[in-house]
């Protein structure tokens, strides 16, 4: 295998996402278009999605990492429009619009029909997400988009399960479809149950570093495989097992935090930019064999499906969003927010991503008599155009439609008061229980290093109450920021010192690593809020 075309497309993915975020256009957009355009360049290398690689080997960890990030205890609170969107609203869409494809394409089976609604039913995991935070939406409707993507993929994988096996003539029944859909829910999330606390209890074990940043590594993969092993829903397992762990991460070492997360943060970037620049590529395979339908026809079927797809997400959130609330005063009181823009939101962010491409690309070849698979090289075009359809509809216009419905977005002053106020009761915390250790004789301290810890406590306890302070006129800066300017600058000084002491081989390589490790853990404690 040539590894050099794998090399460019990551190197030219992550450096067009670099420069998407110095640009208003969100980087998902940014990306399939430039890997649109890519297509039709002579020479570039065959890209052909190939699902046995992406769902096992790409999906756990964009999951894993989206997941770590969210809120278990905001996704608890919002459970009911979660379940409503992952569950009810894939299933909705799967049965809708595969009976619109069904209606609208002469010739095209029912069961191959409704494979295609549950393709294209979920909504991607990165997208949405990106254009919301990006955005700086309320935090209740970037929760319910999170949930929705994190869970959805579970139901849709497994409809499609259901639907490919009516039309490969292996026979499938509601009361399968039924019983194939709790094996896979309930033991997508049994498999994570079991594997959290386990897996938890050995990094907080692990003393190394290196080998608990390695297990991080493996999990999503290890809890995606398990699942899939005994029949259930890998997403699951993987999103279960991260919420559990990123709930849990303060038990874990310290140095095993900066190092997962800046992980992470690498593995969860190049992925996304490698997997929207690899959608735009698609597109010549997906046009080159059509058939009897030619590209004129299969463009209007392919604009058809978009529409239902965009209006059936209409017809399911908003009596999903406001007739429960309706029917029931318990939910009115736990849901006090809603209101229409944020039901807007919601069903115009219905962005679809690599994972409806890769269970399209799964589609086998042929049924199990052996006869084509039926019409599946429409079902692979029109898989495609709504993928690249919902991604520049919704990437172009939603963001102008946050801006006109005005919604409220973060209180950066709310926020910034109610971490100073966490931080000065975890202050005050940590100053009694150093007074008590320092009132044990076996803790005694010379004065000057006694005085060092309660500065530092009192350094962390004003730093974010100086965030909200007066601004230097000079530089529009707080008392806070010039602060951390100058300490950075101060440990720029040393650094360039530790080096000129290494080239005058005063000191060796060896102790210049050692000297500024240090320096880099003292910066990285000091300013890692400022990321």
């Amino acid at each position: 295998m040539d590894a050099l075309p794998l090399v460019g497309l990551i190197a030219a993915s992550a450096a067009v996402a670099g420069v998407a975020r110095r640009t208003p256009v969100p980087a998902p957009l940014l990306l399939v278009t430039t890997g649109l355009l890519a297509s039709f360049v002579p020479g570039v290398p065959d890209f052909t999605l190939d699902p046995s690689i992406v769902l096992p080997l790409v999906l756990p960890p964009l999951l894993h990492t989206a997941a770590l990030e969210s809120s278990y205890l905001d996704l608890r609170a919002n459970w009911r429009p979660i379940a409503l969107l992952s569950v009810g609203y894939v299933l909705f869409a799967t049965v809708a619009v595969g009976y619109i494809a069904y209606l609208l394409v002469p010739g095209l089976p029912l069961p191959a029909a409704l494979v295609l609604g549950a393709v294209i039913a979920p909504p991607d995991a990165v997208a949405a997400t990106a254009v919301a935070r990006r955005f700086g939406l309320p935090n209740r409707i970037t929760t319910i988009l999170q949930g929705e993507s994190l869970l959805n993929d579970a139901t849709a994988i497994t409809a499609y399960k259901v639907a490919l096996a009516a039309a490969i003539g292996e026979g499938a029944s509601w009361v399968g479809g039924i019983e194939e859909f709790a094996l896979a829910s309930i033991g997508g999330v049994g498999v994570g149950l079991a594997l959290m606390v386990p897996i938890h209890w050995l990094r907080t074990h692990l003393k190394e570093p290196l080998l608990q940043n390695t297990l991080s590594l493996l999990i999503p993969f290890v809890a995606y495989a398990a699942a899939e092993q005994v029949h259930a829903s890998g997403v699951l397992a993987v999103v279960v097992v991260a919420l559990y762990l990123g709930h849990h991460s303060w038990q874990v070492d310290f140095a095993t935090r900066l190092q997962e997360e800046a992980v992470w943060k690498m593995v969860g970037f190049l992925l996304e930019s490698a997997v929207f620049a690899l959608i735009g590529l698609q597109l010549q395979y997906v046009v080159k064999d059509l058939g009897a339908y030619g590209v004129d026809r299969a463009v209007w079927y392919a604009v058809a499906v978009l529409v239902a797809v965009v209006v059936m997400r209409f017809v399911w959130v908003y009596p999903a969003t406001f007739l429960p609330r309706f029917l029931s005063r318990r939910v009115r009181a736990r849901e006090p927010d809603t209101n229409r823009a944020a039901a807007l939101i919601v069903s115009w962010a219905g962005m679809r991503g690599v994972v409806s491409l890769a269970i399209a690309f799964s589609i086998p070849m042929t049924t199990s008599d052996g006869e084509p698979f039926p019409d599946r090289s429409l079902i692979l075009f029109l898989t495609f155009t709504t993928v690249i359809g919902t991604l520049l509809l919704h990437g172009l216009t939603l963001p102008p439609l946050i801006r006109v419905l005005k919604l409220p977005g973060r209180d950066v002053y709310a926020e910034t008061l109610a971490e100073a106020q966490a931080q000065s009761e975890a202050s005050r915390a940590a100053e009694e229980q150093l007074e008590e250790l320092l009132a044990d004789p076996r803790n005694t301290l010379p004065q000057p290093l006694a005085e060092r810890l309660r500065t530092v406590l009192e350094r962390r306890r004003n730093s974010v109450w100086e965030r909200l302070g007066a601004v230097n006129e000079e530089t529009g800066e707080s008392a806070d920021d010039t602060y951390r300017r100058l300490a950075r600058e101060m440990i720029a000084a040393e650094r360039e010192v530790f080096v000129d002491l290494r080239n005058r081989r005063q000191i060796d390589d060896e102790m210049m690593r050692t000297l500024l490790r240090r320096l880099d853990l003292e910066e990285a404690a000091a300013f890692r809020e400022d990321s």
